[in-house]
């Protein structure tokens, strides 16, 4: 795969080479998008015929990039005569200025050319290059090309104009010009995408941040987020830049949704730009502590679209919350059941988790108030439609066979869930971590009925049942001989026996069992899981390892950092520490990016970490990992009124101090070092 560029805006974001240019792509979705349709697909910038190649990029910051270009073949470059700047920038819509300078010491003439279209694509449609139903058509004006899709009420369109003279056909625009010796010429690109409502306006206009803004604006948007967010001084660059970057990626990724109008956080750019349920849940548990204001209008959007009936097409069921939601062409016209699709069997129980995390962090009790009923209904459905064979356990099995996701749980991949020999389970199945998120959600939901509701018969029962249910699973689920819990249970009731970091979720939920922690905290960290950068999704001695394979051997920082809270809360810091450190040092080698899983090779086979082929990056909860580390390396427990801190910083990493943490208690400051630093010298 080639190394793509990428910029962003909430809602639109464009994906090109290195070069800056956009072709059809099988295999990754570049162009420009937005709303889940692909508005630019060809994006090809030639000088007398010939492609460019790139002497250097700026891509410093998310929503604009500068690319420096030379023509010919990079054995040419010393040669040049000519070179290009292509400075562009996302703020609702794309511009660009394009800048051919001229180098020679004559009069030179040039023919500049544009390459354009636009497919309309559906970004599910990306790779299965369908056909598409409607009619695209392309129509030249006065320095100006407007392509438009239609099919019935769904219409979308693209209009590209030129600040310069151009001659325009319906496959891009042509400049020939002159300039004079040590000279330039200038021409601004603006691309305007427009999405029709039903009554023939762009709904993004009726949105507050969707539509055009000003560079100057996003960037005072993004620079205010930031400032809201604890200062961070600390002695390990690695970790200072992670932070940085992690803040910036934030606020880019936070988006508007057509349903409600409301800011969200986006899941990640390329494949996920909207809401999802899971990881709009786990990202925003990491952020809590840092940009709390996040969290009200993700709840409030989950609980808004929560489940309603049962429909075989959404896998959707009363209580139930949605996995993901789309606004495209084949979700429009349920060619896909994204509108939304309820495909997970584990958001339901994460909406509870998070919204007691919430209050237990802000006191926002009345935001519980408002979301009694949704709760309820949650914890309902985990009892009924969650419990698809009446034992007690959470299980999963789509309703839709055709389309539906096979597996419902955060491994989503068709083989993320097997048996040791790699052997494939039946349905439906339970996966271990869903108990353990069962198991916190009920007795999370016992606090908040005691504490907002006013129901103690209810949060008796609830806490019952969880007691119950820790009961059981620790029964069914551990394996004696392997001394580990099994991943999953098989539609038989037997245990599906491969070693996988989910064992890390049930340390985070509290479903394991005192006197287990220590050895599943040997296992996460054995040389079978931990491969000196992360904890592996699944053990290296197992039937489907594959160090590249989606779930199957990769590490995943979102994975980890879960995997070092739950190491926290069982009180194995150093354990807890060797994650982070190991977080923090892969992230230098992506810039303070962390992308969406990197290969599970070993550390000292390839001295750095090696990114997944077609990771998503920044993605939401690769971005709120370096977070979540740092509340656990520095013990940021809320407890009443108050903020308990109780740092564990890890050898080697120095001071860590983080101030004005935002929280009930108004805001506090923390500070941690090394255990082994010595005393702080007097200034």
């Amino acid at each position: 795969m080639k190394e793509l560029v990428s910029i962003l805006d909430g809602n639109t974001f464009l994906v090109s080479d290195r070069r800056g240019d956009v072709e059809p792509s099988l295999d990754f979705p570049t162009g420009l998008f937005a709303f889940d349709t692909r508005f630019l697909s060809t994006w090809l910038l030639l000088i007398d015929g010939e492609r460019l190649h790139a002497l250097s990029i700026d891509d410093a910051e998310s929503h604009r990039t500068r690319y420096f270009l030379v023509p010919g073949e990079p054995t040419h470059f010393l040669d040049a005569k000519v070179s290009v700047i292509r400075s562009r920038a996302i703020s609702g819509d794309l511009s660009e200025e394009l800048t051919v300078l001229n180098h020679s010491g004559q009069e030179m003439s040039f023919t500049v050319r544009m390459e354009m279209a636009s497919d309309f694509a559906d970004i599910f449609e990306i790779k299965d290059t369908q056909r598409k139903k409607g009619h695209n058509t392309a129509a030249p004006g006065e320095n100006s090309l407007r392509l438009t899709y239609r099919r019935d009420a769904f219409h979308r369109e693209t209009t590209i104009t030129s600040s310069a003279a151009a001659q325009v056909d319906r496959r891009g625009m042509t400049f020939p010009i002159m300039i004079g010796p040590h000279g330039e010429w200038t021409t601004r690109l603006t691309v305007n995408v427009v999405i029709y409502g039903a009554r023939g306006q762009d709904v993004r206009s009726l949105l507050p941040f969707a539509g055009s803004r000003t560079t100057a604006a996003i960037e005072a948007e993004h620079a205010e987020f930031v400032a809201r967010a604890p200062k961070l001084g600390c002695d390990c660059e690695p970790m200072a830049g992670a932070y940085r970057r992690s803040l910036t990626d934030l606020a880019a990724l936070r988006y508007e949704s057509i349903a409600l109008g409301v800011r969200l956080m986006a899941a990640g750019l390329p494949w996920f730009m909207t809401l999802f349920g899971r990881d709009s849940i786990f990202t925003s548990l990491q952020v809590l502590p840092f940009v709390p204001e996040l969290i009200p209008p993700t709840l409030t959007m989950l609980a808004g679209l929560q489940g309603h009936r049962v429909d075989d097409f959404r896998d959707e069921e009363p209580g139930k919350i949605l996995h993901e939601l789309r606004y495209g062409e084949s979700a429009g016209f349920e060619e896909q059941p994204h509108s939304p699709y309820y495909g997970a069997a584990d958001s339901t129980a994460l909406f509870v988790i998070l919204l007691d995390e919430y209050e237990r962090w802000t006191g926002d009790v009345e935001l519980v108030k408002r979301l009694e009923f949704s709760v309820r209904a949650a914890l309902t459905w985990i009892d009924t439609y969650g419990d698809l064979l009446g034992t007690g356990y959470v299980w999963y099995q789509t309703r839709n066979p055709k389309i539906g996701l096979e597996n419902q749980c955060w491994k989503d991949s068709w083989d993320a869930i097997c048996y040791s020999d790699g052997r494939l389970p039946s349905f439906p199945r339970a996966t271990c971590e869903l108990q353990g998120y069962a198991y916190d959600a009920k007795l999370r939901g016992a606090r908040l009925a005691r504490l907002c509701w006013n129901d103690p018969v209810y949060a008796d029962r609830l806490e019952r049942e969880a007691a119950e249910l820790k009961e059981r699973f620790n029964r069914d689920f551990w394996l004696p001989d392997k001394e580990y819990y099994a991943l999953a249970l098989d539609s038989d009731g037997s245990p599906v026996d491969a070693l996988t970091s989910n064992i890390g979720h049930l340390l985070w939920s509290g479903i394991v069992d005192d006197s287990r922690a220590q050895r599943v905290a040997e296992h996460l960290l054995g040389p079978r899981l931990f491969s000196g950068w992360g904890v592996r999704t699944l053990a290296d001695d197992q039937g489907r390892y594959n160090p590249i394979g989606y779930h199957v051997g990769t590490v995943w920082p979102f994975d980890n950092s879960i995997i070092a809270w739950g190491l926290w809360k069982y009180g194995l810091r150093e354990e807890a520490g060797r994650i982070c450190e190991s977080m923090f040092a892969a992230s230098r080698y992506f810039f303070g990016r962390l992308p969406e899983a990197f290969a599970g090779y070993e550390r000292d086979l390839t001295d750095y970490p090696v990114e997944y082929p077609t990771a998503c990056s920044p993605q939401a909860w690769s971005a709120g990992t370096p977070l979540l580390l740092l509340r656990v390396m520095l013990g940021l427990e809320p407890q009443g009124e108050h903020l308990i801190i109780d740092p564990y910083v890890p050898a080697g990493m120095g001071r860590v101090e983080l101030l004005d943490i935002p929280g009930r208690w108004g805001r506090v400051d923390a500070l941690g070092r090394s255990r082994d630093e010595g005393p702080r010298r007097p200034d």
